[in-house]
């Protein structure tokens, strides 16, 4: 481990090694993880004070490579060297277990001595805490293969740029991280639930999160003859009202449609009526058909409004991703898992979010889910939310994040439901 990685001062690293009631690991590996926690938070500190952007994460995905090379594996690097694909062990079964490393384009606010030191990006979705588990989950592994004690195959994927449009998961697919397997596992922050809580659902788990455009153009003229104009601004209001409410209509309302517009730009002077404008907007929703559907039923829809007024209408409707559905067995594998590594009592059914999240693009090829881990702190009012400056995580998530995932992982390989 390299001097920027030393255990940080300060940090509360006695985690727990097996906790009452709680299934063992084999190999030893309760005791193992217990002793990692100073190593492991020097990790996820490091990552947190150097971000880098969605697609340029190469320091990061290096800084990976080189921990992995430690704990005696042999990862690869994506094309591009911004991303990393390691697999543990051999066998006829492979289970994925996917990370995404990409920091947000946010100014860290925080007052810590692992503040972002890169002006305007900041780990302000966790994604330093899934790395970092991630990672942990490949060192124990590793010291199960060594033993003769994994049975099958494990594949750590180190995913770039979660937070881009285009994202980064279907590179990852195209450079093969999908190849061979046969269930893939994600975790994600969560700060309103405690450290050493998750949440687990089986279906729909977050929202398809598109993105649409709206530009307009006309004449212009003044506000004393817009008879002899096409009222742009009027055409604007008429997109702006009716196209949700059409929507509305238009869609089976359990597919949990929602348009919301975000930006309006049209004229500057109060007695002209402008040439141009625009709206943007985004679409989120919860079924995968109306997924496929959206994009020519909105531009239609859009189009329609703005007919009777005149004005030219160009539409871009923008993919994002799909909506992350939990397939119903790998939400019972990693419920289990889970159980078996927390106790029963610290698994709770999550919420359903209208969030986007890529890892949906995995389970449009392989069945799998994604938990919610808690990073809040037990017994504190705080709420560091997710995508603010100030979000910030109890690391001790950190130690039940790794113990989730290798029971998760033991028992994914053992199950014949994949």
């Amino acid at each position: 481990m390299t001097a920027a990685l030393e255990a940080p001062e300060g940090a509360d690293t006695s985690w727990p090694g097996q906790l009452p009631g709680t299934d063992p690991l084999p190999g030893r590996l309760d005791r193992w993880l217990a002793s990692r926690g100073a190593e492991l938070v020097a990790i996820r500190r490091h990552i947190h004070a150097h971000p880098e952007a969605s697609h340029s994460e190469f320091e990061t995905a290096a800084l990976i490579a080189r921990e992995l090379v430690v704990a005696g594996l042999s990862p690869r690097m994506m094309p591009r060297g911004n991303g990393v694909i390691c697999d543990i062990g051999e066998g006829p079964r492979t289970i994925a277990f996917r990370a995404d490393i990409d920091s947000l384009p946010l100014q860290d606010l925080k007052d810590v001595p692992y503040r972002s030191t890169v002006d305007g990006q900041a780990h302000a979705c966790g994604h330093d805490v899934h790395t970092t588990i991630v990672l942990g989950l490949g060192m124990a592994l590793a010291q199960l293969n060594e033993q003769g004690l994994l049975p099958g195959r494990i594949r750590l994927i180190f995913q770039p740029a979660e937070e881009a449009m285009p994202s980064g998961a279907p590179e990852v697919i195209a450079a093969g991280g999908l190849k061979d397997v046969d269930a893939i596992y994600a975790l994600h922050c969560y700060p309103q639930l405690p450290a050493g809580l998750v949440g687990v659902r089986s279906g729909p788990f977050t929202a398809a999160a598109d993105a649409v455009e709206v530009k307009l153009t006309g004449p212009g003229g003044h506000t004393a003859r817009p008879h002899l104009t096409a009222d742009l601004v009027h055409a604007l209001g008429r997109i702006i009202v009716d196209v949700p409410a059409m929507l509305s209509r238009r869609i089976d309302p359990r597919a949990g449609v929602s348009l919301v517009w975000g930006a309006v730009h049209a004229g500057q002077a109060f007695n002209a009526i402008p040439g141009a404008g625009e709206i943007r907007g985004t679409v989120r929703m919860l079924s995968r058909e109306a997924w496929r559907e959206a994009p020519e039923l909105i531009t239609r829809l859009i189009r329609d409004a703005a007919l009777p007024t005149g004005v030219e209408v160009d539409v871009n409707y923008i993919r994002g991703v799909p909506p992350v559905i939990n397939d119903r067995m790998a939400s019972a594998v990693i419920a289990g898992a889970a159980g078996a590594a927390l106790g029963a009592d610290r698994v709770v059914e999550a919420e359903l979010s209208m969030g986007g999240e890529d890892f949906s693009f995995y389970l449009e090829h392989v069945p799998g889910a994604m938990i919610r881990l808690g990073t809040g702190r037990p017994g504190s009012d705080v709420r560091h939310d997710l995508h603010q400056g100030d979000f910030d995580v109890d690391e001790s998530c950190i130690g039940y994040g790794v113990r989730v995932m290798t029971h998760t992982a033991l028992a994914a390989l053992s199950t014949g439901a994949f």
